[in-house]
């Protein structure tokens, strides 16, 4: 079984524990389209706004795809679950034996058109709503980032400014245009990290 992993956001930059189940390095922008945006408080991520697929939205983006080494897909998926320090309940996959969980139309589309079995991603939900009780909107995830201090406000800046260009969702293209976050510039203290 050939199981490919779909990322979009920090996993791209940061395997972390999943680095000894992946081979080969990440190919941009060769994954399914998904409906991908900043709308998640992490608090594995100091409170910033992280990247999660958020089907509330009507905007598709691209993501990157590597290879599992696991020939299993409930392995693979135990993989992904760890490294997202998740439940497998949150770990969304299709297979061509018609074996999914937390489907996405476009995943099926793109594994049809695929020389790969399965596909799988983190499904985490959008919280924003939950979190700040505020729907999300770009005016209100700006004003967000803006309560945001110190280390809070650094891995803000990082998470969005390391994610791939690829990933070009509303939001980030909105903040590109801020003035407030176009000041930010913590470079030096992440690479100082």
């Amino acid at each position: 079984m050939r199981i490919a992993i779909v990322g979009y956001g920090s996993l791209i930059w940061d395997l972390e524990n999943l680095s000894p189940y992946v081979s080969g390095d990440w190919r941009l922008a060769h994954g399914p389209q998904m409906p991908v945006e900043f709308s998640r408080v992490s608090p594995k991520r100091k409170e910033a706004l992280v990247l999660v697929i958020d089907e509330d939205l009507d905007h598709q983006c691209d993501t990157c795809i590597i290879d599992s080494t696991r020939k299993d897909l409930s392995q693979a998926v135990a993989d992904l679950a760890a490294r997202e320090r998740c439940p497998q309940e949150k770990i969304g996959y299709v297979s061509n034996t018609g074996d999914a969980h937390r489907p996405l139309d476009s995943a099926h589309k793109w594994l049809g058109q695929s020389d790969y079995d399965a596909v799988l991603w983190t499904a985490l939900p959008g919280n924003f709503h939950e979190q700040v009780n505020q729907p999300f909107s770009h005016e209100n995830g700006l004003a967000y980032l803006k309560t945001l201090k110190d280390e809070a406000l650094v891995e803000a800046w990082r998470y969005v400014e390391f994610a791939p260009e690829i990933t070009d969702t509303p939001f980030r293209r909105f903040l590109r245009n801020d003035r407030f976050w176009q000041a930010l510039d913590f470079g030096h203290q992440v690479e100082d990290k």
